[in-house]
């Protein structure tokens, strides 16, 4: 009873720290993993200084992000893997906003954003969700008891170069499911969601493009089908539309 009764207030607060759209706009942001000055995320946001650094103070003290200061400027991040999780989690449910017409640049950019992004540490975005499709039709996970890695995804990893032991050392899920907000389908998250990310930036099969969208580079897209076992076609974005809005 007792626990009950303290976590509703503890839930109302949580919930009140993202009913404001400047926060959720922070929030959303802050996905891409990095660290941000509370000048840049003003400016995403198109809101004063002062009234940015006060949403920021608010979203610190809830535990929502976590900062750094390097000389006069402030940085701040998300909390962690479990805030980024929550955020994206509330994104999935979200309502899809209202179609409108928009600049043919504002369309490529929510196109890029829905094709591949980063959630955190890991891909998300049409490309996410294909990376998590491959591994489950070539057998490299399986969910029969709960996500796992089969013997042939521990070897598949090997081949990619990426060990298996520091992934299962850490304080986090080796591999779980993570909502995503554009495909409504699962990309894959946890320890090996964010190495497998590691890697293909590592390897240049990634780039980072506008802010938190990201693209295959000219030999990755070839590189990633043949990992996967898949036709570089298989990989390619969908038609970038002339105008309208869309997911971001």
């Amino acid at each position: 009873m007792t626990t009950t009764a303290a976590s509703g207030p503890a839930l109302a607060r949580l919930a009140a720290l993202l009913a404001d759209d400047t926060r959720a706009r922070f929030c959303l942001a802050l996905l891409d993993g990095r660290a941000w000055t509370a000048g840049e995320l003003a400016r995403l946001a198109g809101v004063a200084a002062s009234t940015a650094s006060d949403h920021l103070t608010r979203l610190v003290r809830g535990g929502l992000l976590v900062e750094q200061r390097q000389g006069r400027h402030r940085y701040v991040r998300l909390a962690g893997p479990a805030v980024a999780q929550l955020i994206e989690d509330l994104a999935g449910h979200a309502p899809d906003p209202p179609p409108s017409a928009g600049s043919l640049r504002a369309a490529r950019a929510n196109a890029a954003l829905a094709y591949a992004r980063t959630c955190y540490d890991h891909l998300a975005g049409r490309l996410g969700v294909l990376l998590r499709d491959a591994l489950f039709a070539r057998r490299l996970l399986d969910g029969s008891d709960g996500l796992a890695l089969t013997p042939a995804g521990l070897d598949w990893l090997a081949g990619l170069g990426v060990p298996v032991a520091p992934l299962r050392a850490v304080r986090r899920p080796l591999v779980r499911d993570c909502l995503d907000w554009t495909e409504r389908r699962p990309h894959l998250a946890g320890a090996l969601g964010a190495a497998l990310c590691d890697r293909f930036f590592a390897a240049g099969w990634l780039t980072r493009g506008a802010g938190r969208a990201v693209r295959l580079t000219p030999a990755g897209g070839p590189a990633l089908a043949a990992a996967l076992g898949l036709a570089p076609a298989d990989l390619a974005p969908e038609a970038t539309p002339d105008t309208g809005g869309g997911r971001a």
